[in-house]
């Protein structure tokens, strides 16, 4: 779930809000406006509207005040748990049509719990508005009839498996456990993490959930929010109608605590199975959120470590190189505060030295204070995060009812603009001198399992529970069950499914085209929504240009390039982006090579001008390349520790073999990057070129405006590249199972696929097409069979890379490790019998699914710079989306089929699992097909 914080606002915004009373205040400023309107239901619900008729799309979020903090110890995750529950059935809803008709609306919906609050959200196209109204309402009023025993148990085990996810399987998954255990006093509501422990959620009951619901859902603790292409008046009425006969509920305590002092520092250890590089953390008790000195502690974490010139960079990254970077933050929440410093350290590091690094770079700030161009520097990035925090409706919902529900405003950013801007050097001194300069701390060592003499001297050993994995758990075999049998709630209102409404209709946005003397080609999209640009310049080659043998060069060479001009430093060179409020990165793709940038429209010239000097007078910094080498050698260390990344590396190699660029990883790999120099960079340079490159932008500017701001880039000369056709040939590893040992993996990942075809073939649209039914989403086969159904995993999908090359199709999913062999079973029935169980009803389903999709599916700059991108490689014409609608309304059943038959043949695929051998490997042999086993770099066993 995503969270939007909004630190600035900009002085040229303007915000209406229409209070309850039905009358409207105005901040008066310049020309951005968000309008709402904000009013109270009888049973108090609270209900704010934006209209917003950018796109024909509707966002609705609704924000209960409700998250871990309100658990009791021995019941911890429950407020999330009980969220997952939401999510299923209600008493006017057909069963499992909350997870699976929404993405069928061409919509999508999630939730996100938190310390302090569950909210739901959903975007739609508009004609499906009144039946997210109904099926909001009636999940939020009239759920807990309908909850099962079996729904219960089956949830349980998702829930688990997110966590085995996110927490068991990851590295350093278990630190924030560790963290509020000892910086809460026990009892408190931030002691335990906000999916709390296995134990607890296995033990919960059917009337720990209906207690849970009758306590916390009622409609006086929540708002709700609705943002888009709605008509006021008219939808003041359907809110009414929908939500107007939830209970209030009781009432809810407000909660207080004491702000949390630590009376010594504690300092604790723990050895991590997954972790590859050593990690410290210090966490320092602060203010809770919307508390006067958030916003001074917001600015000293980017201060301490936010850029090259902070002192925190310097000592620990430049100076002492103990690590590739450093991270400080402040983190409100509702009841408390926390300051965190967080280092991960390269390989074989004491932690000791990175404390005593830290040390150090707090007494550098203390000695030389705050720098004045630093807090501009600051402000002004913040004036552009504003912007791009409202910048879909989505967004916007997520901001009005954050700060109605916990500050009784919903234009709180008017306030928090003001006290952003306002921050002085004195106030940051201030706070650092008030919540950190000699306070005490808990510090975490995280340390590869075996190598605790990394840890900080003197830590002791940190407990946390780690579940056993054990096969044949009854428990966790569950099923759909039966349905609850109950009498419906009486309503004054027919509750029953509502009809769509007027079919919006998709418009593709107008796009220019141009082309400057030095033979770039200019693709734009004008969007005048919000006063900000997003641009994209795509060079082909990519790491196609990498040197054999030396994988990583492209991606290398892309780092330093953001390391200076002649002119400038790298910390020169940030700050001058920063004071801009601009962001400009290199990227190396598997095909092409990226320059980005956004800013303001109004600073366009000079975001261009800096974008120049980069690519042409580049500084080639010695010191930078050995940081930025280090850098590479730590990460590529710490991806061996991430099953996932395991996964991925050793897929792409059966698939396309060792020799193969798109077999090794995009950033290369510990063998292929320790021979990289300064001259295979300064070499890889020659093939940025601007004659087969192209700028894509999008955002409030029209063509000759955007060719105004790019008259520096004409000085940019160059010839054509030749960029070599990569040829991929059968690796013959179709029909086998391949096995990654990753010693007491709670979940195995799994890998499923076999090569099928190229971005530009015929057929690439039609494959897309055809594999929605599959793995398209939470409304997929691969999902509603493997986590709705069986509770195995918490997501399963499947789909295709878009790239000029032949690229796999893959399923991808991450198991219970005691379900790896049912996963398989399942899977390999599932795609052996797609072809004969695609039918007509399947033809419509994708066709209403991916053609409503459409109308929400390019809202964002970012969007709208991928569809320039796809006409620029591709070839594609202006209208190619009109033209896929097209090709997608011709197809046919027997299309459908002939497709699935011709890539989604389920014995040519390569089956990949990555887990635990000791519980598995025995296991998946049943599954009838032959089994190699590789080592974490794909090599045989």
């Amino acid at each position: 779930m995503r969270t939007i914080k909004i630190a600035l606002l900009l002085m040229s915004l303007t915000v209406i809000s229409c209070k309850d009373s039905g009358t409207s205040e105005t901040t008066k400023t310049e020309d951005f406006i968000i309008n709402y309107e904000k009013f109270t239901l009888k049973n108090g619900l609270e209900v704010i509207l934006h209209e917003d008729h950018s796109d024909p799309i509707v966002a609705v979020a609704t924000l209960m005040h409700v998250g871990s903090n309100r658990e009791k110890p021995g019941k911890t995750g429950f407020a999330h748990f009980f969220e997952h529950m939401s999510f299923n059935d209600s008493e006017n809803v057909p069963v499992g049509a909350n997870r699976k008709m929404i993405p069928e609306w061409g919509g999508s919906r999630n939730g996100g719990t938190s310390n302090d609050y569950t909210v739901y959200y959903e975007v739609v196209p508009k004609d499906a508005f009144e039946k997210i109204m109904w099926i909001d309402s009636d999940r939020f009023g009239y759920m807990i009839n309908t909850v099962t025993e079996a729904a219960l148990e089956r949830e349980k085990q998702v829930v688990k498996n997110e966590k085995r996810q996110r927490v068991d399987n990851a590295a350093y998954g278990y630190t924030d456990e560790i963290i509020r255990k000892n910086l809460y006093p026990e009892g408190h509501p931030y002691s335990w993490t906000v999916i709390g422990a296995l134990p607890d959620l296995q033990a919960a009951t059917i009337d720990d959930v209906k207690a849970f619901y009758q306590q916390y859902y009622g409609a006086k603790n929540a708002s709700l929010v609705i943002a888009g292409d709605i008509d006021v008046a008219e939808t003041k009425k359907l809110v009414e109608q929908w939500f107007g006969e939830i209970p209030s509920g009781p009432e809810v305590e407000e909660q207080n605590f004491e702000p949390v002092v630590l009376k010594e520092t504690k300092s604790l250890y723990f050895e991590d199975n997954f972790a590859k590089l050593p990690e410290i953390r210090l966490v320092y008790p602060t203010v809770k959120n919307y508390h006067e000195d958030t916003y001074a502690l917001d600015i000293l974490g980017q201060l301490l470590s936010g850029s090259k010139k902070s002192p925190l960079y310097n000592v620990i990254v430049q100076e002492q190189k103990l690590a590739p970077n450093v991270g400080t933050y402040q983190n409100s929440s509702e009841l408390a505060g926390e300051f965190v410093f967080r280092v991960r350290a390269n390989a074989g590091t004491d932690l000791d030295q990175v404390k005593s690094a830290i040390d150090d770079g707090l007494k550098r700030f203390e000695t030389n204070g705050v720098n004045s161009a630093d807090l501009k520097r600051i402000k002004a990035q913040l004036e552009t995060d504003l912007y791009q925090g409202v910048s879909t409706v989505l967004n916007k919902a997520f901001q009005l009812v954050q700060d109605n529900e916990f500050n009784g405003d919903p234009s709180f950013i008017t306030e928090r603009a003001k006290l952003t801007n306002a921050v002085t050097e004195a106030d940051i001194m201030r706070v650092y001198n008030t919540y950190l300069k000699g306070k005490h701390a808990v510090m975490t060592s995280v340390v590869p399992k075996g190598q605790l003499d990394l840890a900080v001297a003197e830590s002791k050993e940190a407990t946390v529970w780690i579940e056993e994995v054990k096969q044949d758990v009854a428990n966790e075999e569950v099923s759909q069950g039966e349905e609850a049998v109950y009498e419906k709630t009486p309503s004054k209102f027919d509750r029953s499914e509502p009809d769509f409404g007027k079919l919006p209709v998709f418009k593709a946005p107008a796009i220019w085209k141009g082309e400057l003397e030095n033979g770039m080609a200019l693709y734009g999209i004008e969007n005048n929504e919000v006063p900000l640009v997003q641009f994209d310049i795509t060079i082909p080659g990519g790491q196609l240009l990498d040197p054999k043998g030396k994988e990583g060069v492209s991606n290398l060479f892309s780092d330093l390039m953001m390391q200076g001009t002649k002119t400038k430093t790298a910390a020169d060179l940030e700050e001058a982006i920063g004071l801009l409020g601009a962001n400009i990165n290199m990227y190396s793709a598997n095909e092409d090579f990226h320059i980005t940038g956004s800013c303001l429209t109004k600073n366009l010239d000079e975001t261009i001008k800096l974008v120049k000097e980069i690519i042409l007078e580049p500084r080639w910094d010695a010191s930078e390349f050995s940081r930025l080498k280090q850098a590479l050698e730590t990460n590529l260390k710490g991806s061996e520790a991430n099953p996932n990344a395991i996964a991925s590396n050793v897929f792409d190699q059966l698939m396309y073999g060792r020799d193969n660029r798109f077999g090794i990883n995009s950033s290369g790999t510990l063998q292929s990057t320790k021979d990289i120099t300064m001259e295979d960079l300064k070499a890889y340079y020659h093939n940025l070129s601007p004659k087969d490159a192209t700028f894509h932008i999008a955002g409030a500017i029209n063509k000759t405006q955007t060719i105004a701001a790019l008259s520096p880039l004409k000085a940019w000369e160059g010839d054509t590249i030749n960029v070599p056709t990569l040829t991929v040939q059968s690796t013959n590893t179709g029909g086998t199972l391949y096995f990654v040992d990753v010693p007491d993996a709670k979940q195995s990942v799994l890998y499923i696929g076999k090569l099928a075809l190229s971005g530009k073939d015929e057929n690439a649209n039609n494959l897309d097409f055809a594999n929605e039914i599959l793995g398209g989403g939470s409304s997929g086969r691969l999902f509603q069979t493997l986590r709705i159904g069986k509770g195995y995993t918490y997501g399963a999908y499947s789909g295709i890379t878009n790239r000029e090359a032949v690229s796999p199709f893959a399923i991808r999913s991450s198991v219970r490790a005691n379900a790896t062999l049912k996963s398989l079973e399942i899977i390999k029935n599932m795609v052996k019998d797609y072809k004969e169980s695609f039918t007509d009803t399947e033809v419509e389903l994708t066709k209403n699914k991916i053609l409503k999709g459409n109308t929400r599916a390019y809202e964002s700059l970012g969007a709208q710079l991928g569809i320039l991108r796809r006409i620029s490689k591709y070839n594609k014409d202006d209208n190619f989306l009109d033209t896929d609608q097209d090709e997608l309304l011709s197809m046919s059943l027997e299309n459908y089929q002939a497709i699935i038959d011709q890539y989604l043949n389920e014995s040519e695929m390569v089956y990949l699992v990555v887990g635990d051998k000791a519980t598995q490997f025995e296991e998946v042999k049943k599954l009838g097909k032959p089994v190699v086993q590789l080592d974490i770099y794909g090599n045989k066993l």
